[in-house]
């Protein structure tokens, strides 16, 4: 079963479709990545997970349950926009929103100062988050949203304001509520976070989804039986007929990287052998597409090979 499933959901706003008939399935226990440019339709699906609006068509299940108000209480939501009162003490704040997701005053008390000791702001428990700075308040933020480990958490781009030691920090912080038992829907413009943690990701383009699975299937799928190799000297049109260079650059005096696609029928060590008989080969690897490569092939339009 799924922990979330999203079948045929659409969204208008007068006369704007924000949402097309949209349908995901997320796995339990994934780090989801939900990708597209803005403007695509992420943020009103996130919303409409979390109740905030409803949609016009479709459905949403939970664990195989069709979405309900019971299940704010195991959703966290980290929105972009990020919201906490400047006024309050951090420790207050903590436990305030704490208790708001069903946990007891004892046990608010509790999860806050463990968090607030695992990221290094404990020492700022009685300051008001007004005092913060932007990383900071970041911090807080996060730990309201994960603060009674929910078994689906929606994180909208939440390494905004953070330098890269405290975003290693939080995508740590991330893998070990997944490995917990959490799943994770996780949306983001950093590419490269997304290869770091997601597992499964899904793209929406002008309010449609246009691509799905898993990471690794997708990079496969859109593999072009290139390889870059690392070699002495220039190849200059040395290579069989079955062998395309489709750029070259220069390492160093005497030494090249060539991009080298191979021809239906033919295998990478048929282009090794070859390689061998004319060059001194330093390195051979084959060329896998990035998840920034195929997401601006689909949005802008570029052939899937």
């Amino acid at each position: 079963m799924d922990a979330l499933k999203v079948t045929n959901i659409t969204k208008r706003y007068a006369n704007h479709l924000a949402l097309n008939g949209v349908s995901l399935s997320i796995p339990k226990q994934a780090i989801y990545g939900l990708l597209g440019p803005n403007g695509a339709g992420k943020t009103t699906l996130i919303r409409i997970i979390n109740q905030i609006i409803e949609a016009d068509e479709g459905e949403i299940l939970i664990n195989g349950e069709k979405l309900n108000q019971d299940h704010i209480s195991i959703i966290g939501y980290l929105p972009e926009e990020r919201g906490l009162y400047k006024k309050m003490k951090v420790g207050e704040q903590l436990v305030y929103l704490g208790q708001l997701r069903n946990l007891s005053r004892k046990d608010a008390i509790l999860k806050s100062k463990a968090w607030t000791k695992k990221l290094g702001i404990y020492e700022w428990w009685d300051k008001k988050i007004e005092d913060l700075s932007k990383g900071m308040a970041q911090k807080i933020q996060f730990i309201s949203t994960v603060l009674q480990e929910p078994e689906l958490i929606i994180l909208d781009e939440p390494f905004s304001g953070f330098d890269p030691v405290n975003a290693n920090l939080i995508k740590d912080e991330i893998l070990e509520l997944r490995d917990k038992g959490s799943t994770v829907i996780f949306s983001t413009h950093r590419m490269e976070s997304v290869e770091e943690l997601c597992d499964h990701i899904a793209l929406i383009n002008k309010s449609e989804k246009i691509l799905e699975g898993t990471k690794k299937d997708i990079k496969q799928s859109y593999k072009s039986n290139t390889f870059i190799v690392d070699h002495k000297g220039r190849l200059n049109g040395s290579l069989a007929e079955d062998f395309k260079v489709i750029n070259d650059q220069a390492l160093d005096e005497d030494y090249f990287q060539s991009n080298i696609q191979i021809k239906a029928g033919t295998t990478p060590n048929d282009l090794l052998k070859n390689l061998i008989g004319i060059t001194e080969v330093h390195s051979f690897v084959e060329k896998i597409p990035s998840i920034n490569e195929i997401f601006i092939s689909k949005v802008e339009g570029g052939n899937h090979e």
